[in-house]
């Protein structure tokens, strides 16, 4: 909806004053001399809006993409050590396609050309970019737009909002069975790589992520209360497991020393500059001896919930476990938990025949 209201003004002078109004977004006012400038720049601004090109604030046509990026990182990402390599990789690759454009000229559409050179490019492995992936990199920019607008100002909408992200499908759901996660722990047990057997094993038993059992410090580990806390998690926030007798079996076997302090896992490589243990090619090698096929390391986390599902955990229960702060991402291990549910609702009508019997 577009108004323009004639005003007099009182040395007799005629003034405009124009407005657009469009649904979702802050209503935008100028003045002008004329009836002709006043519809010429609704007209503008109604397409740009709609095409969203425009921005209220004079700051998106001062900063680019690469001030953008830039200032995030300094200011926000840096609180967020364990996420900084990864993210800063994302927001690189935007930098190189998009880092030359003004904020004004990021539109919808460029966006989504980007979008579909994520989807088509090939990674250094030389494989294509899955959906999964590519909504990764979606989010990096997407977070750094949106401090933008509501932080410093920069922008008065994301045009990202408007920007469709792929679909990932159901995800992969590969189960290790009981044999052969018997295969691949005794495979783990003669690496030469002394980290590979407990960092496996902590997978399985607490069906953690290789990020939170490389960042494990002996601080992190409660051996009075048996409790581990860990602190760098995939969405941000504290997570705390037990520390089972089985746990505390595997985590006693990696002390070294009486003075506990630091990583529980320390890169022994000197040449190792990340200060993340590297066990990759121990691991693939033990799956190769092990004999499994299709198996990365992150379905070791996919196989431990399914164990818990198959013992009767409920989906609170599996979500408080693995971190989930949505309901369907813990769904995909309900048909694991059928055979509990059955063996639940038999003694229930079992209780209830033998009532009936008694009464």
């Amino acid at each position: 909806m577009a108004t323009v209201r004639e005003y007099k003004r009182e040395d007799g002078s005629i003034t405009y004053h124009a407005e657009v109004r469009l649904k979702g977004y802050p209503p935008q006012r100028a003045s002008f001399r004329t009836r002709t400038l006043a519809k010429k720049w609704i007209q503008d601004t109604e397409s740009s809006i709609r095409d969203g090109r425009h921005f209220r604030t004079a700051e998106a046509k001062k900063h680019t993409v690469n001030d953008l990026i830039d200032r995030f990182i300094s200011q926000w990402l840096s609180q967020s050590p364990h996420r900084v390599v990864r993210q800063t990789a994302y927001l690189s690759w935007w930098k190189n396609r998009l880092g030359h454009l003004l904020l004004v000229d990021l539109t919808p559409a460029i966006l989504a050309e980007a979008r579909d050179a994520l989807l088509a490019e090939k990674t250094p492995r030389e494989t294509i970019r899955n959906p999964s992936t590519v909504n990764r990199y979606i989010a990096a920019l997407s977070r750094a737009l949106t401090i933008a607008m509501k932080e410093w100002g920069w922008l008065d909408d994301t045009p990202m909002r408007k920007v469709s992200k792929p679909s990932e499908g159901k995800g992969r759901n590969r189960l290790l069975s009981l044999e052969e996660k018997d295969w691949l722990l005794e495979a783990c047990k003669v690496s030469v790589n002394p980290h590979l057997y407990p960092i496996v094993s902590l997978a399985l038993l607490l069906a953690m992520r290789f990020g939170e059992i490389v960042s494990l410090k002996w601080e992190n580990i409660d051996f009075a209360n048996k409790l581990i806390t860990l602190e760098q998690t995939k969405n941000g926030e504290r997570r705390i497991l037990p520390l089972t007798p089985a746990v505390e079996e595997i985590i006693a076997s990696c002390r070294k020393t009486d003075i506990m302090h630091g990583l529980v896992f320390k890169p022994s490589s000197p040449t190792n500059r990340s200060g993340v243990v590297d066990i990759r090619n121990a691991f693939m090698r033990a799956i190769a001896q092990a004999n499994i096929k299709n198996f990365r390391f992150h379905d070791l986390r996919h196989a431990a919930a399914s164990y818990l599902a198959m013992n009767g955990a409920t989906q609170g229960e599996l979500m408080a476990i693995l971190g989930h702060k949505s309901p369907s991402m813990t769904r995909r291990y309900a048909h694991y938990s059928q055979k509990h549910m059955a063996n639940l609702m038999e003694r229930m009508h079992n209780n209830m025949a033998q009532g009936q019997n008694n009464g």
